[in-house]
């Protein structure tokens, strides 16, 4: 992908144009299930502060959005217990996709097309800059994760699992 190909208009970025949130435009070259690997690798940043845009379902089948460290897992268990749920499992690529209005690899938490409840790893917040999709596969925009506090209201957990 071409450093003068311009940055896609999405869903995504129309939402963090809205809420005046500054973001900067990172395309790679996209890999069919490489994952927070590839684009970490591909932006040279440390897949830690890649953050991972992940769709589960409750028992009752109710979506929610999980953020998540690139190089970590989510504990099922552990989110459930502090979300109060009995179980939460990753929603199957076509549910995701028509919660989100986002193909899977290119989900984004902003302007998803259903309001859903959004969980994010407490520590992300401790990093000074984030790397998360933005809305298209092959594309992360750059937040500050305190833009992502204000802009989602997200309940902070502790459910990572070190991948």
């Amino acid at each position: 992908m071409s450093k003068h190909e311009h940055a896609p208009e999405t869903q995504a970025t129309k939402f963090l144009k809205a809420q005046k949130i500054a973001f900067s435009s990172h395309l790679y070259a996209y890999e069919e299930h490489g994952g927070t690997k590839v684009s970490a690798r591909e932006l040279n940043v440390d897949e830690h502060a890649v953050v991972k845009t992940l769709i589960f379902e409750d028992e009752n089948a109710k979506p929610l959005v999980v953020l998540m460290h690139g190089d970590c897992k989510v504990s099922t268990k552990e989110l459930a217990r502090q979300i109060g749920c009995k179980k939460v499992e990753p929603c199957k690529p076509e549910v995701a996709n028509r919660h989100t209005g986002y193909l899977v690899g290119g989900t984004s938490p902003f302007g998803t097309k259903k309001a859903m409840p959004i969980y994010l790893e407490k520590s992300i917040l401790d990093l000074p800059l984030i790397y998360i999709n933005g809305g298209r596969r092959g594309y992360l925009v750059g937040v500050h994760p305190h833009d992502i506090l204000r802009a989602l209201n997200p309940k902070p957990v502790e459910a990572a699992l070190k991948g």
